[in-house]
């Protein structure tokens, strides 16, 4: 069998009716090797079901909030088909389940397996349209649950890939499939060993691409985005960006680690295990070049820029007049890894800890919880991250100009402040 192709389209790619026309148009020319094509869910659908989720949590209505998010893909897919097409009973048939999920009780302890049951419906639903629509236009291809191919643990929202056994599905369930059609599946979303679905970290779908890119040694994949291919900095906080045409695995994983939103953090590792290039393309402008992460040999000098929004800095103080040691480090970081909070900054001083994570829901106050017997513990909300890779002392100025700097790290190629946004 010839080598595989990988796509991969993200929620903007997909979001209404012309998007998945031009998906579809994108596809129709591209689609000489046998190829898998992961979808995300439509345009904002995953924050619409945490908004739900929210609701749910708060104990307030959620159904104008649920009517909103079915009312969008029926309103999708009146465009897409004709009105006694199949379609719509089928997704009549998730909406339900879905509902019946919902009305569910909610419990805090549980939140992080039960969002994964719920959120998972976003890709769901939007892969079935996407295979019915590309089918309606004569383009053979077959729907494929990523569940029964993606192997994982039950760390649920964070869960952490079984390769073995998922390697084992890629070549015994989609190489015969591949043989003959096209395979539609999702990406961010698997199951662990008792049927649960799990998911893999929000913007998971690019590590899925990058999963069975690798398990199937596949040609490459492509990523399809909204920007022309890999920037120096996000074209929606600054101007005069500059467009890589090629960079290495090792600079691209460096800028995904820091926060780089246009490839998820995973992606890179398997892939570059195996050689096998990403491209990363803009589905606004197909036939352009895009940029091409693969061995490069020289080193990429440019300046890169990386705001991350929703931060918290959270400082553990030692309130027995000890001077901090490799012990609270250690402390510290084991409830850090058993609540699967990453670190995206650390700073120590003679008296005190300082890490800057994300903000997710309920995590701050289990980690307080865990801690507030062994140390003084303050914390700031809404902060922002910025990090410049390749700095230069004038662009450090001008980045530093009219902020609340709470926390500043500096190293020879990096640096790094945490902030209060306007």
């Amino acid at each position: 069998m010839s080598k595989v192709n990988v796509f991969k389209f993200g929620g903007a790619s997909v979001k209404d009716a012309d998007s998945i026309k031009n998906l579809f148009n994108i596809i129709f020319n591209r689609l000489q090797n046998p190829t898998i094509i992961v979808v995300s869910a439509m345009g904002k659908s995953t924050n619409a079901l945490e908004e739900i989720l929210i609701s749910k949590i708060e104990q307030k209505p959620f159904s104008s909030n649920y009517t909103i998010f079915k009312d969008y893909h029926k309103s999708i897919c009146s465009e897409l088909f004709p009105q006694n097409h199949p379609i719509f009973n089928t997704l009549e048939n998730q909406f339900k389940d879905l509902q019946d999920l919902l009305n569910q009780a909610l419990i805090p302890e549980n939140y992080d397996e039960y969002y994964d049951q719920i959120i998972c419906y976003g890709e769901i639903i939007s892969t079935i349209i996407i295979q019915a629509y590309l089918s309606l236009m004569e383009i053979p291809c077959i729907w494929q649950d990523a569940r029964d191919i993606i192997a994982t643990n039950n760390d649920f929202r964070f869960a952490k890939i079984d390769w073995e056994l998922t390697e084992q599905h890629c070549k015994s369930k989609l190489r015969p499939i591949l043989e003959e059609t096209t395979i539609i599946t999702q990406g961010f979303i698997g199951r662990e060993s008792s049927g649960k679905t799990t998911t893999l970290g929000r913007e998971g779908s690019d590590f899925t691409a990058s999963i069975l890119a690798s398990c199937l040694q596949a040609e490459a994949v492509t990523i399809w985005k909204d920007v022309e291919g890999v920037l120096n900095a996000d074209p929606k906080r600054f101007n005069n960006t500059i467009k890589f045409d090629e960079l290495d695995y090792k600079e691209a994983a460096e800028l995904t680690y820091y926060g780089a939103s246009v490839i998820h953090p995973k992606t890179i590792k398997p892939l570059a295990n195996l050689g096998i290039p990403l491209f990363v393309k803009s589905f606004l402008k197909p036939e352009g070049a895009g940029t091409k992460i693969h061995h490069v040999k020289s080193l990429n000098t440019v300046p890169c820029i990386v705001v991350k929004d929703n931060q918290v800095l959270v400082s553990f103080k030692v309130t027995d007049f000890t001077f901090i040691n490799e012990s609270h480090i250690q402390q510290v970081f084991t409830v850090l890894e058993k609540l699967k909070l990453k670190v995206n900054l650390l700073q120590t001083s003679a008296i005190s800890i300082s890490i800057v994570i994300d903000e997710q829901l309920f995590k701050l106050e289990k980690l307080i919880k865990e801690l507030e017997s062994f140390f003084s513990i303050r914390y700031n909300e809404k902060l922002q991250l910025l990090t410049v890779k390749n700095q230069n002392e004038k662009l450090v100025k001008d980045l530093m100009k009219n902020k609340e700097i709470l926390l500043e790290q500096v190293t020879r190629t990096t640096f790094q402040i945490i902030y209060k946004p306007f």
